[in-house]
């Protein structure tokens, strides 16, 4: 009989009766986005469900369309028992790498909440100390109804950032790749520079500081 004290710390190929297990009682699902762009902050997100107003179309927010993501976005602020966001800058990026940074935006995260959980469950392999019993649920974001409500939230706060960045600065396309590093973002990083809101330790941002430095 599968347990709570039975339960690995990092647990794949999550079973419905191990999400049942896990999703007992007060539960904080938690997810980042904003790992791989260039630019912005990493933000992260902690979500406490009611289990007495559930929400239908909770899912990783990656295969959700905006429009449905911005709707459950919406559900999960107005039925929720608590939500929080927690974020690490560019700067803290910089100095701590992406990994560590991720990990204190979800320190945040949790801290932040109204609510103090009984467990937190975290996308991926990887947990933070959070001081509280803790899971990575690895896949989380598409199987457990918490993780996918945090990925939701997470998503739907940065794109709303990258949006106003894009207002700021809208030679740079950032409503379009979201600051990712894709090829338009790149040929504006060489035509126009690197931005203060840019994470200098990311490999193309550096390179292209060397060469504004050279010339």
């Amino acid at each position: 009989m599968i347990t709570l004290d039975t339960m690995p710390v990092v647990i794949k190929n999550i079973t419905p009766e191990q999400v049942n297990l896990i999703s007992q009682g007060v539960v904080a699902g938690v997810d980042e986005v904003g790992r791989g762009p260039l630019v912005g902050d990493v933000v992260t997100a902690a979500v406490i469900l009611d289990p007495n107003k559930p929400i239908a179309g909770l899912n990783d927010s990656k295969k959700l369309s905006e429009k449905r993501r911005n709707a459950l976005y919406q559900d999960i602020i107005d039925k929720a028992l608590s939500v929080s966001v927690g974020r690490a800058s560019p700067a803290e990026i910089d100095e701590l790498n992406i990994l560590h940074a991720t990990m204190l935006a979800m320190q945040r995260a949790v801290a932040g909440l109204s609510i103090q959980p009984h467990r937190v469950l975290v996308d991926g392999n990887r947990v933070p100390d959070f001081g509280i019993a803790s899971h990575a649920v690895i896949k989380g974001d598409g199987l457990v109804a918490a993780i996918s409500a945090a990925s939701i939230i997470a998503k739907v706060t940065r794109d709303a950032e990258m949006d106003m960045l894009d207002q700021q600065y809208p030679q740079y396309g950032f409503a379009k790749h979201k600051g990712y590093p894709t090829k338009a973002h790149f040929e504006a990083l060489a035509l126009h520079g690197v931005l203060p809101e840019h994470r200098k330790s990311f490999k193309p941002v550096a390179e292209r500081i060397l060469l504004q430095n050279k010339s």
